[in-house]
Formats: C-alpha cells, structure tokens, sequence
C-alpha cells in the first residue's frame, strides 16, 4: 500500500520556513506596499489590492514576535486562502522573503518537533526531510487579522 502524498509548500519568512498546503496558496505576487489599516498593529502590514480583493498583509515573524521588522527589497506576498468563512476575508498575505518551494509531504518524510513552543499563531513545528518548518495557525491568523482590521470575529485561546 502506498503512502498518502499531500503537495505542499514551504514558504520562507525571516530566519524560518513556513509549511502550508499547497491548496491553501492562491499565488504568489511581488511584494507592493500595503495601503496601512488604521491603528493596525504592527504585524498587520496593511492591505493590497488583488484580483479586486482587499487582502490584509501579515508579517509572520512580527505577529509572532520573533522580528521587529522584516525586509521587504526582494519580499513576495504569498496570498492564501482564508479558512474564516467572511465575505470580507476571503484571502490573507503572507509576507515571504522569496518564492516558496514546492515539497511532496509523506508520512515517511515528515517529523513532527515535540513539546516546540508555540506562539498563538503556530500549530507546531517539524521536520521536513533535514528542514525545520512551522506549521502556521492559519484559522487563528485569519481571527486574529479580522479583530485587529475589522474589530470582528473574537479572538479566543
């Protein structure tokens, strides 16, 4: 019997990588700058138009505090699909130093790091062949942009 496949992307963010499906990714753009949110915290970068979506920019390695600051010379946006089911939050940006990098996922090929700890925004950590990755929260990102840009959906833990 085979082993279950599943496509997925690692997604390079500041000093990390992050690890999504790839049905999760609607494209990949070029960094623009984002028009800001007004009294948005610094992580939430603002938003940018595309395909006539407003679509919030975040920056993973401020939202979980790991950088005060991110480059954006050489910066992508990687947009991805919302897992809050709002007509106002269909898509979320990712901030990525670069493009991301197509991975086939097996269970032989994936590890999970136990007892990482983790930043409200992260699922958890592993192992992809020899490269660590996060596995971001991406419903709790999507809570978190909508409060912060909307005052909407509550954020619990």
């Amino acid at each position: 019997m085979s082993e279950t496949e599943i496509r997925s992307v690692l997604v390079p963010v500041t000093d990390a990588e992050l690890l999504l499906a790839n049905a999760n990714i609607a494209e990949i753009v070029g960094f623009v700058d984002p028009d800001p949110i007004d009294q948005g915290p610094e992580w939430l970068l603002g938003n940018v138009l595309w395909h006539g979506w407003q679509v919030p920019v975040v920056s993973f390695g401020m939202l979980t505090e790991q950088q005060d600051r991110e480059p954006v010379e050489k910066a992508k946006i990687c947009i991805t699909k919302s897992l809050v089911h709002s007509d106002r939050l269909p898509y979320i940006g990712l901030l990525a130093q670069g493009f991301p990098r197509l991975v086939t996922i097996t269970e032989s090929t994936l590890v999970e790091v136990p007892d990482a700890s983790n930043h409200i925004a992260i699922a958890g950590q592993v192992l992809v062949g020899d490269r660590e990755a996060w596995v971001p929260d991406m419903d709790r990102i999507a809570q978190l942009v909508a409060h912060a840009a909307y005052g909407a959906l509550p954020v619990t833990r």
